[in-house]
């Protein structure tokens, strides 16, 4: 199995993907958080500072874009290009109510004819390679067989499928069987993306999927960084790994970031994850929620490090999707 990391924004920036690949090195790419693309001569100085390539060493970084204008597309990606990618990303996944009210995102595929349009505008005139990473649709599952006659005219290169529609969110079961269908039915590559939280997960989806050879993890490897590991090795995290691992985010937006409140709001992101590796956390994410100074902040990680466990690999398999 390859395994790619999904983008989430706030998060997985090149501070946070540069601490992964130190500690844990089992995926194969990593995805930007979007950028959205415009017909700006140069990126926002956060964006570019998070795909510069000297920023994302000794890892493939695929960058994704935000939009429903080919234009902007083909201009932000020629951008790009001038870095040295060689491929980006489109995304047609994101369910965001203030992203899909702008038709974009997962907003996008209410919009089939616009969409037929605009691949065809941006796989003739884009020379970089272009993966999209897609949703089934708005409202209904049955939308995506509409949407992959679309994507079938078009070569892309790998086709990520979060196998829910837009009103889903990320609540209720991804859609197994729209899924297979999509691997049945499509032209280009598929990776799965979606819902693999613990090593059960992962066996469930193998045992319904036998033949699948791209998986895309997110909020799973967030939450419990060491998942692909477990997958992989049926290796336990260590506590003090998970420590180390902490430690290098932390001290990167420390250097990075111009005060304590920001580099707070960072890590509070973080924990919202990860807390729930440890049992009983409550009094300890508590303090860590409270923290205004990093001083505050300190003494409450500390004190969740020194006075719990991880869940093991087995309790982490009774626990629901994150």
């Amino acid at each position: 199995m390859i395994f790619y990391f999904a983008p989430m924004e706030g998060i997985t920036g090149y501070i946070y993907r540069n601490a992964y690949q130190t500690y844990f090195h089992q995926v194969e790419q990593y995805f930007s958080p979007f950028i959205v693309a415009n017909q700006s001569d140069s990126l926002k100085t956060r964006e570019i500072n998070d795909i510069l390539p000297e920023h994302n060493q000794n890892y493939r970084l695929i960058p994704q874009l935000l939009t429903n204008r080919a234009k902007d597309f083909i201009h932000t990606a020629n951008k790009i290009k001038q870095l040295g990618y060689e491929e980006v990303n489109l995304n047609l996944g994101c369910p965001s109510g203030t992203v899909v009210a702008k038709q974009k995102g997962s907003g996008f595929l209410s919009l089939p004819k616009e969409l037929d349009i605009f691949l065809d505008e941006i796989f003739t005139q884009s020379s970089l390679r272009i993966s999209v990473k897609t949703r089934l649709g708005i409202d209904q599952p049955e939308e995506f067989y509409d949407l992959l006659e679309i994507f079938n005219k078009y070569p892309i290169k790998e086709l990520i499928i979060h196998p829910r529609v837009q009103q889903d969110f990320y609540k209720n079961t991804p859609n197994y069987v729209l899924f297979r269908e999509a691997l049945t039915l499509s032209k280009n590559p598929v990776c799965y993306n979606g819902d693999i939280c613990n090593v059960k997960d992962y066996e469930t989806l193998l045992h319904d999927f036998p033949n699948l050879e791209k998986l895309m993890i997110g909020r799973g490897s967030i939450a419990n960084p060491g998942l692909i590991t477990e997958i992989k090795e049926h290796k336990e995290l260590e506590k003090g790994l998970l420590k180390e691992f902490h430690d290098l985010i932390y001290t990167g937006y420390k250097s990075t970031l111009l005060s304590d409140r920001n580099v707070l709001f960072k890590m509070k992101d973080l924990w919202f994850y990860m807390i729930r590796l440890f049992p009983d956390h409550e009094k300890q994410a508590k303090k860590i929620k409270k923290s205004e100074r990093c001083s505050d902040y300190d003494d409450a990680v500390s004190s969740l490090f020194r006075e719990r466990e991880l869940l093991t690999m087995e309790e982490k398999a009774q626990t629901t999707g994150t």
